[in-house]
């Protein structure tokens, strides 16, 4: 039996079409997002599960650190920090991954390894999709749950300096800020002294509790010359100073605090062999992850190599060195040698914390989980509130 012409092609039409639904089906997944993600109301934390007669802590524990500075330089491969090139270029940086009181990661940054959905990444700690490609020319406002929005409900005062990208995804959320546009690749030198230029007046003051440096020059650099680049070295020592009077000033101030402060050094994402990005290169989505802070022990002798972790930990991790609630959307782990410093009991907390919120999204978002498999968190007696 033969089909006609007319049908054949009908059922062309539609194997065409069932082709396109199911690239896009893959291509562009459906995210995970807690149910509640729309709502940004505070919710009580989860109360610690009962030790015996001691009382359990039903608040969010108080912040590890005293003030946060996000420095977060564009296209910063790996092995522009970790490689020969670090050691080469970036001196002070290499001194605080080897000696310093710090931890250092290799943090994975999924594609599409662009700007506007790596900030997202980090912030809230959900892995954004391809559309966000189309979305990065120009940037709507976050409504999803993100560190930021966090921080800025708890009263803290947040500061942003350089790609206006942080600025269109978080309208009035900064009590001070200066944007600097990414179009212009062929400026490598302005587009970072317009960051820097800030520094010494804005670390002096007490204002503040969590500052934000995006730095494009690295990135225009890897566009026009590639990173192979003599301009590449140039940078990376420039980077050095900023991170060196960044740290220095932090660690001066701390003399009159209670609490330590925190510096990241991070990437949004790499840059391939051709200075470009976007793709799933090793050399695009391998980039370096720095946490710095009097708070680390570091025993003499003690050689850390840096660990491979995934980019959406890191809003985790700052949300508990906050003292926030980890955004609903998170599928990040806590850095858990971040906290490895503190009392037990505190560890505890925190890491309870965490394995709830993505306990609560694994509940919200695969149907065959069982939700009576997983014993709740103990209830607390009246009365028995404490401080975490």
């Amino acid at each position: 039996m033969r089909l006609g012409s007319g049908t054949f092609a009908a059922c062309c039409v539609v194997v065409e079409v069932l082709g396109v639904v199911l690239f896009l089906r893959g291509f562009f997944p459906a995210p995970v997002r807690s149910s509640s993600s729309s709502k940004h109301q505070a919710e009580p934390p989860a109360p610690e599960p009962s030790a015996g007669a001691s009382s359990n802590w039903t608040k969010l524990p108080p912040p590890l650190f005293s003030k946060v500075v996000i420095v977060l330089i564009d296209a910063l491969r790996d092995d522009f920090v970790f490689g020969s090139k670090g050691v080469k270029f970036m001196p002070y940086t290499t001194y605080l991954v080897e000696k310093g009181a710090s931890h250092s990661f290799v943090a994975e940054a999924k594609p599409p390894t662009v700007t506007m959905p790596r900030i997202k990444a980090l912030m809230t700690g959900s892995v954004p999709g391809f559309i966000d490609v189309v979305m990065n020319l120009n940037s709507p406002a976050l409504l999803e749950d993100n560190v930021i929005t966090q921080a800025k409900a708890a009263g803290k005062r947040i500061i942003s300096y350089g790609d206006e990208t942080w600025v269109k995804l978080f309208p009035k959320h900064f009590v001070e800020y200066d944007g600097t546009t990414s179009f212009f690749v062929s400026d490598y030198t302005e587009v970072d002294e317009n960051v820097t230029r800030h520094l010494d007046k804005v670390l002096k003051r007490g204002d503040w509790d969590v500052l934000i440096l995006h730095y494009l020059g690295l990135d225009h650099i890897g566009h026009v010359s590639g990173p192979s680049s003599p301009l590449i070295g140039r940078k990376l020592s420039e980077m050095d100073g900023v991170l060196m009077k960044i740290h220095t000033a932090l660690l001066s101030e701390e003399r009159e605090t209670l609490l330590p402060s925190l510096l990241v050094l991070c990437g949004d994402h790499g840059m391939s062999e051709t200075g470009g990005h976007g793709a799933s290169s090793t050399e695009e989505v391998s980039t370096p992850l720095l946490l710095v802070s009097s708070a680390f022990e570091r025993k003499p002798g003690d050689i850390r190599y840096p660990k491979h972790v995934q980019q959406t930990d890191l809003a985790a991790t700052l949300a508990i060195g906050l003292g926030l609630p980890i955004p609903k959307n998170s599928v990040g782990h806590l850095l858990f040698p971040a906290i490895e410093g503190k009392p037990m009991r505190e560890q505890l907390r925190f890491l309870h914390l965490n394995t709830v919120q993505l306990t609560k999204l694994l509940q919200e978002n695969v149907p065959s989980f069982e939700k009576g498999s997983h014993p709740a968190p103990a209830q607390h007696p009246a009365g028995t509130e404490q401080q975490g």
